[in-house]
């Protein structure tokens, strides 16, 4: 009978050159991606910057695995982020703290001038959420440790959640450039990308790669117990000949133990001609939006306007934050010799009164040096309606918002990317 492979899919990379590790190994790995950015549509009208993360966000970490005998393996992975173009571990979009049309207007409610005070400040404090490692954590991207058995591989620690993993698998953009699939879902973030406290229990056999994985909230109290901020998740790809299906669910609850942001992903690929061609729907469900339930005691906030009108201020923030929309995907993918191709169409159709809309369709280029070293181009246009308002970001750094909500933008990049 066919040996059983089993892995996490956090560490498929890893354990499909086992057999040519030695006994114990440590790997330093990363990636530098620099380039120029210029996005239009802003406050501040066509910004341009040297912008790091244009196709995939600059990285660097160690990687180990000791071989324990008996088809057992321990692994660990910590890997952080850092800004090319600074040397900060943490960036702001180019919107800075400005929140969308929706949000910030949320809390005004024909309440009296004289809360604007308050009220501006707390839009301040919220809208600083919009960028990446607002917290500054050393080893954001990734920080796991694990044991490979010949049951199964589980890991511990700050992982990619499963709903994700699906999403970006089935990307034809892979989640690099303003083109990615999740860039007109980015604020208020439509997926959890990466979660800390998780468990995640893999498999891999021939076609098949299957994950679940816990998150503990670690929130516990006498009122909500250890359902606060709890997460669960799992995924299943099968990779046939010349195709691939998949399925991934997310699903958090909030600090107060409430059903929270949840998805659901499915996506395909088949090879088509010259390249392969990639489609996925995702579904995006939010009635209680984390991390708002104690605007309403906000003692700055009480103080200027009462408990009452604070509540209400809070209960405007929530309506905002909540998400009910569909996620679609298109895009084809080409390599030939050193030259890679990518279109794709994206749209986030917002079923809410908000009707929040926003698509994007565009081109990248990839051009080889070597192996390790690539140029690239990237050309997107976001389409916004009602009161969508995303910009365009990169896979290393959030787009944040346009000038109002309607206005559309357009980003042009031109980067260089090594890895090592």
């Amino acid at each position: 009978m066919k040996k059983l492979t089993l892995v996490a899919t956090a560490v498929m990379g890893l354990l499909s050159t086992s057999a040519a590790m030695a006994q114990s190994t440590v790997t330093v790995y990363g990636l530098v991606d620099a380039g120029y950015n210029r996005v239009s549509g802003l406050r501040q009208g066509t910004v341009s910057t040297i912008a790091s993360g244009i196709m995939e966000g600059s990285r660097f970490g160690l990687r180990g695995t000791e071989d324990l005998g008996g088809g057992y393996k321990a692994i660990f992975t910590l890997e952080n982020r850092f800004e090319a173009d600074t040397g900060s571990v943490t960036n702001r979009a180019n919107s800075g703290t400005q929140l969308p049309d929706r949000l910030s207007q949320a809390s005004r409610l024909g309440l009296n001038t004289a809360f604007q005070t308050a009220l501006d400040s707390l839009n301040t404090t919220l809208g600083g959420s919009v960028g990446v490692n607002t917290a500054g954590n050393l080893f954001d991207r990734q920080a796991f440790v694990g044991l490979v058995t010949p049951f199964g591989a589980v890991t511990l620690g700050r992982q990619y959640t499963p709903g994700y993993l699906v999403g970006a698998t089935f990307d034809a953009s892979q989640t690099q450039s303003s083109l990615a699939a999740g860039q007109v879902g980015s604020f208020p973030p439509t997926f959890d990308i990466r979660l800390s406290n998780t468990v995640q229990y893999g498999i891999q056999y021939a076609g098949v790669t299957a994950t679940l994985m816990y998150g503990a909230g670690e929130a516990a109290s006498a009122t909500v117990g250890d359902s606060a901020s709890r997460f669960v998740g799992g995924m299943v790809i099968y990779k046939g000949a010349g195709y691939s299906v998949g399925f991934g669910h997310n699903r958090r609850n909030n600090e107060l133990g409430r059903k929270s942001l949840t998805n659901n992903v499915i996506g395909a690929t088949v090879d088509v001609g010259p390249g392969t061609l990639y489609g996925q729907y995702a579904t995006i469900k939010d009635e209680n939006p984390s991390g708002l339930s104690t605007i309403s005691t906000n003692t700055t906030l009480v103080n200027a306007v009462g408990s009452a009108n604070a509540l209400t201020i809070q209960n405007a923030y929530i309506n905002g934050f909540r998400q009910d929309a569909n996620l679609m995907h298109i895009g084809y993918r080409m390599t030939t010799g050193p030259h890679t191709w990518v279109v794709a169409y994206n749209r986030l159709n917002d079923k809410r009164p908000n009707d929040a809309d926003t698509s994007s369709y565009g081109a990248t280029y990839t051009y080889a040096l070597s192996k390790r070293t690539n140029l690239n181009a990237v050309l997107t246009r976001f389409n916004n309606k009602g009161l969508g308002q995303t910009a365009p970001g990169g896979n290393g750094f959030l787009g944040g918002v346009t000038s109002s909500a309607g206005v559309d933008s357009t980003n042009i990049a031109f980067g260089i990317r090594h890895t090592f």
